[in-house]
């Protein structure tokens, strides 16, 4: 890394940092006197955005979107692959309202986590799965039936780039039992934003949102195949974007 790339990712973190703390406690003020959709706006769309300008600005990292056209009126289960934070900037402040599955220890960070706590997050208790499982179905039902996007990063965590996580069946599950699709979304934040160290590339990230995946049925059969067919397109778009090598095999069902 080269001096100049320090400097900036430095500046980079001061800043993020900064309007991160100012705006959590500007919002403390504001926020609860908002409805929830408009709380959600100013608490996470306009910081979001502008973290992604500071990204875009300090680190050279901009973005282009695939597929825009196929994201629905109706507000349903978001299926993404997670690589970094990118992500989770650009859909907090792509879809709003939105809410997302977290670690319930994030809700006691001192500021941060003050604010994420106004913005209705599934959160959960990771040493509890199962318990886990219950709480995301019922809370992110609830969500859904009030209009709100649901989040899932079916891998659970931020997999490396070039690598695949297997995608788990509780975003599926729950898209299935409220009848509704899930939207998969693939991307290549990683081979910018790299999942472990502070360091950077400038470039452009690839975002693709593809059409609405509707379950061929109900009940763990039609949750298992659309999790598969889900798990497969992202694998298929990230082989085409080179983030995975071409010839690498999946087991689940290939898809066009």
């Amino acid at each position: 890394m080269s001096i100049l790339q320090a400097i900036r990712i430095f500046l980079f973190y001061l800043l993020l940092g900064t309007s991160s703390l100012l705006w959590c406690s500007l919002s403390f003020f504001i926020a609860p006197f908002l409805s929830f959709p408009r709380r959600y706006r100013f608490i996470n769309v306009y910081w979001c955005r502008c973290a992604l300008f500071l990204t875009r600005t300090i680190l050279g990292i901009d973005y282009k979107i695939t597929g825009a056209e196929h994201v629905p009126q109706q507000p349903c289960v978001i299926l993404a692959n997670h690589q970094s934070t990118w992500e989770t900037f650009f859909l907090s402040a792509y879809f709003s309202p939105l809410s997302q599955v977290l670690k319930r220890e994030l809700l006691y960070v001192p500021f941060f986590g003050w604010a994420m706590a106004m913005l209705r997050p599934i959160a959960i208790d990771r040493n509890n799965p199962k318990e886990a499982l219950r709480h995301v179905a019922s809370k992110g039902d609830e969500l859904l039936k009030q209009g709100v996007w649901v989040l899932i990063f079916p891998e659970g965590t931020r997999v490396p780039f070039g690598q695949v996580g297997k995608f788990s069946r509780g975003g599926t599950a729950l898209a299935v039992n409220a009848g509704l699709p899930v939207l998969p979304i693939a991307h290549n934040a990683g081979k910018f934003w790299p999942k472990t160290g502070w360091g950077k590339r400038s470039g452009t990230i690839e975002v693709i949102i593809g059409e609405p995946m509707y379950a061929t049925g109900t009940g763990p059969r039609a949750i298992a195949e659309l999790n598969d067919r889900a798990q497969a397109w992202n694998e298929a778009r990230q082989r085409e974007m080179g983030s995975l090598p071409a010839t690498q095999e999946s087991d689940a069902t290939p898809v066009a």
